[in-house]
């Protein structure tokens, strides 16, 4: 009704006819399944009526971008079309057209939003003989664009039908990893900028699963995001960190504890209560509670997350932006609610003292943060040089390899007691750093 395309109903029969008449020689039938990235994020931040606007603007681009295609909706922001060719090159073609189709931006309560979507590609005869295994073969094929990180087009295979399969097992164990106790917090350090001594720690989540050992969180955290699982898995964070961290108060008083939020938690409404229900359970200080938000997330749902940071502030909850620098933000936009902490990512960070443009960007990030007077912490520090530089241009904190990998709470206790050093080896760095 909304967008007057045919539905699944129709998508089925229609194929199914398709399919069961007499085939010209050399001809096949793709099937291109299209699903929205990040819709949802989208929907929460300017309302469904807005999201219906921009479903209807995605039919009527898909329709006109694919005139000698059919187009149909199957629901949500899922759309499918279904492409006679003879030649691969051809679905690529239509592929193609149908992301440039989608490219061009929407303007949506005033505000110009660019959408992209990841397209699954199935064909008939060669991937599935019915019209149903087709369609979840397309299916399976999309969440591999998506995984790709999405804008892009995938086709299916074998190795697909598998990583979907891997996908499923990994979503069911994830609903039992909290009730199973498989989850642990570690926590990286981060260091004084001159004196180089440990002023706060940031915790980080690891599952370890009782069968494949730690699963990066790189795999995991994505899909929590998208089942919802990331509410409790992330209150549960929120509230060990705090236990822990108030622990940690015995061997280094006014130890600061960094806790992300994900933009799940961030749509509770009842979150400020639920956190103020865990400092006061736990005991931790309000004023060593720093939690912190990606500046994409601030900047694109200030409006909407607005109260709670606000009460956040009021409650003396310390705030943090992290990865910032890569979300094309001002300090003109942070002046209503006007975090404490500034990290800068990593990405400019890496290579300090050799990249020209990267150092000048970094001094004048970390002068103007200290005009407003927000502490800044350097995120990824991996060498000397770099730490240098951020020393010399006044950074007020270091986290990275060069100091401390994420650490175990024993191995992080036993470094505040004054134990050796837990600084990482050559081995250590060159462990892959997005696990972190």
């Amino acid at each position: 009704m909304l967008t007057g395309l045919p539905n699944r109903l129709h998508f089925s029969k229609y194929l199914s006819e398709w399919m069961e008449q007499p085939a010209e020689p050399g001809l096949s039938a793709a099937v291109l399944f299209l699903d929205l990235d990040r819709f949802k994020q989208i929907n929460d931040t300017f309302g469904h009526s807005a999201g219906d606007e921009l479903i209807i603007d995605v039919a009527k681009k898909l329709s006109g971008g694919v005139r000698y295609a059919p187009v149909f909706r199957l629901g949500g922001d899922e759309f499918v079309v279904l492409a006679s060719h003879r030649r691969r090159e051809e679905v690529v073609e239509t592929a193609e057209a149908i992301l440039a189709a989608l490219s061009e931006p929407v303007i949506l309560q005033g505000q110009e939003i660019f959408v992209r979507s990841s397209i699954g590609i199935s064909i008939f005869p060669g991937d599935a003989q019915d019209a149903e295994a087709l369609l979840k073969n397309a299916d399976d094929a999309m969440y591999e664009a998506k995984e790709r990180g999405g804008g892009q087009y995938a086709f299916y295979s074998e190795a697909t039908s598998e990583s979907a399969a891997e996908r499923l097992q990994l979503e069911q164990a994830l609903h039992r990893a909290l009730a199973a106790g498989e989850f642990e917090l570690f926590y990286q350090p981060q260091y004084g900028g001159t004196d180089g001594r440990i002023n706060g720690m940031e915790a980080l989540i690891r599952w370890k699963h009782p069968a494949e050992g730690y699963i990066p969180p790189v795999r995991f955290i994505p899909l929590a995001e998208q089942t919802g699982e990331i509410r409790s898995i992330g209150e549960w964070v929120l509230r060990e960190a705090c236990l822990q961290g108030k622990r940690l108060q015995e061997h280094a008083p006014g130890l600061l504890t960094a806790v992300n939020l994900s933009p799940r938690q961030l749509d509770q409404p009842d979150l400020v209560e639920r956190v103020r229900a865990i400092l006061q359970e736990t005991g931790m200080p309000a004023g060593l509670l720093e939690l912190e938000i990606t500046e994409e997330f601030f900047i694109r749902n200030q409006d909407k997350a607005e109260a709670a940071l606000r009460q956040f502030k009021e409650m003396g909850i310390r705030l943090a932006i992290d990865d910032f620098g890569t979300g094309y933000s001002s300090f003109a936009q942070m002046k209503r609610i006007m975090p404490d902490t500034l990290k800068i990512d990593r990405s400019f960070i890496r290579g300090l003292d050799q990249d020209e443009s990267n150092a000048s960007i970094v001094q004048a990030l970390i002068t103007m943060a200290h005009s407003l007077k927000l502490k800044v912490v350097g995120e990824g520090v991996e060498t000397e040089e770099e730490l240098l530089s951020l020393r010399r241009f006044g950074c007020d904190e270091i986290q990275g390899y060069y100091y401390s990998k994420p650490l175990p709470l024993a191995e992080l206790e036993a470094l505040l007691k004054g134990a050796p050093s837990a600084a990482s080896s050559d081995e250590d760095r060159e462990e892959r750093r997005g696990d972190s």
